[in-house]
């Protein structure tokens, strides 16, 4: 027999591939910061194998060593290439069919939920306008200072739902997800719904892995 999950007082969800389909052209997006960054004489070879926020981040650092009043003007132009890819991706994605009913009836459950995304808010409100209804935790990379996977982006949703790392868990369809609740001191729960495959999510070592967020309604205590 199946263990019952939890008891939790919050649960916290990735966005991208755990509530909703979308198919970010992420290769776009690094092709564009690395040529905004090269035309503009920034050093590609250091940032070519990070992340592109954090693409973003060390470019813009690296032009401000010697040139830092061009950096906001870098750092518009890469933010607008970033979103505008996004965006797009999101009026072509869908939320997955049965994330409202899952986060509903968490909260039928007591159980509080919150969402927290390296995506923009735009383009999550494209897919999901009506989030504020369905959970009472929602953290874009735009509301925070510091976006996931640094623990202050999970920290800031548990402040907003009132609850510990103890008393919660985390669940994404990334390694960065696993890695981050594992960090703040929650459960977590890898789901196979996205673009992860289940060794990629074993190697960050869950708790438990899922085929996808609603069967965790299913297995609460």
């Amino acid at each position: 027999m199946t263990a019952p999950l939890g008891p939790w007082k919050a649960i916290v969800f990735d966005f991208d591939g755990t509530l909703a389909e979308l198919n970010i052209d992420f290769a776009a997006m690094r092709r564009g910061v690395l040529a905004l960054a090269s035309g503009l004489g920034i050093p590609t070879g250091p940032i070519q194998s990070l992340h592109v926020l954090e693409m973003i981040e060390a470019a813009a650092a690296a032009l401000g060593e010697n040139r830092p009043g061009e950096v906001p003007g870098f750092l518009r132009d890469a933010r607008t290439l970033v979103e505008g890819i996004e965006i797009a991706a999101a009026e072509s994605g869908a939320l997955f069919q049965q994330t409202r009913p899952l986060l509903a009836g968490l909260r039928d459950r007591s159980v509080r939920t919150g969402i927290i995304t390296r995506n923009c808010r735009s383009a999550v409100l494209t897919l999901f306008p009506d989030i504020g209804q369905y959970c009472q935790a929602f953290l874009s990379r735009d509301d925070v200072g510091r976006v996931k996977p640094h623990p202050d982006h999970l920290m800031a949703a548990l402040a907003l739902l009132g609850a510990e790392p103890a008393e919660a868990a985390m669940v994404g369809d990334h390694p960065i997800d696993i890695r981050l609740g594992r960090r703040t001191g929650t459960y977590t729960i890898g789901v196979l719904s996205g673009h992860s495959r289940r060794e990629d999510l074993l190697e960050a070592e869950p708790d438990l892995i899922l085929a996808s967020a609603p069967e965790i309604l299913q297995r609460l205590s």
